[in-house]
């Protein structure tokens, strides 16, 4: 289902890209603006640049996010760049403001969906979400700091009423993500599991997690089980619940909401 929602979400951007924001050379944030800028002002297919530049950051991904992340990001990649390809460059309204707005929140909802359940849709995503895990700074917020430089880009390259239409479509677009990707919302997981060593050292390996283990037992079968307690992000979860299921496929995974941490909270 996640492959499913990945690609759905990589056609929402697509759309968002060719009927709205190209039309006016109106470009988008990350390497996705940076491939739109030059299928603008070169014969080169803006599907065809986005995938050739993402290709460096999947090796990184590939090393700090690891194997599952990557394969995620490879499918969203491959699919919106296929998009970018097969879709007509049609105006969808004569507007540019209009334009502009719905090209940033269509976007937005696109690249939230595909970050919300598959990790991460490429290029400067995966560098928002490595340093959002190792801060307090969402992911949103970054995405719109990072594209600074294709405003800058888009005004040398166009004009500068362009780059403030752009502007206004990052902007739009990172406020959509945050509202749909809640990776800065921290959460609390408890596994119950009879393999908690095993789990642990996986866990510790994979995620850089403080944890808490504590002895317990079933009420019913009185076999005796560790419980594993892990304050993470939200973003983390998929990857935890990977790594137990793969240990003890009847591990029970209690995940709730963390109002507050006092304390020391462990950063990637």
């Amino acid at each position: 289902m996640k492959y499913v929602i990945a690609i759905v979400g990589s056609l929402i951007v697509a759309f968002g890209f060719n009927f709205f924001l190209v039309p006016y050379e109106i470009l988008s944030g990350g390497i996705s603006g940076v491939a739109i800028l030059i299928g603008l002002i070169t014969p080169f297919n803006i599907g065809l640049m986005n995938f050739l530049l993402n290709l460096p950051l999947l090796i990184l991904g590939y090393y700090k996010l690891g194997k599952t992340i990557t394969v995620n990001t490879l499918i969203c990649v491959g699919s919106l760049s296929f998009f970018l390809f097969i879709l007509p460059v049609v105006p969808a309204t004569h507007n540019i403001l209009l334009s502009t707005i719905f090209g940033g929140i269509i976007s937005g909802i696109g690249v939230g969906l595909i970050l919300k359940y598959s990790g991460t849709s490429g290029g400067l995503d995966i560098i928002a979400i490595l340093i959002s895990r190792a801060s307090n700074f969402s992911v949103g917020l970054l995405l719109t700091g990072m594209n600074g430089i294709i405003v800058l880009i888009s005004g040398a390259a166009f004009d500068w009423d362009i780059a403030l239409y752009t502007l206004l479509s990052i902007y739009l677009a990172g406020l959509v993500i945050d509202q749909i990707h809640t990776n800065d919302i921290k959460v609390t997981m408890q596994i119950v599991t009879s393999k908690g060593e095993l789990i642990r050292e996986d866990l510790l390996k994979s995620i850089y997690r403080g944890m808490t283990i504590t002895e317990g037992y079933g009420g019913y079968t009185k076999e005796k089980k560790q419980i594993l307690m892990m304050v993470v992000t939200r973003y983390e979860t998929l990857r935890i619940k990977e790594i137990v299921r793969k240990h003890d496929e009847h591990a029970f995974i209690n995940i709730f909401k963390t109002v507050e941490v006092v304390g020391v909270f462990v950063k990637n």
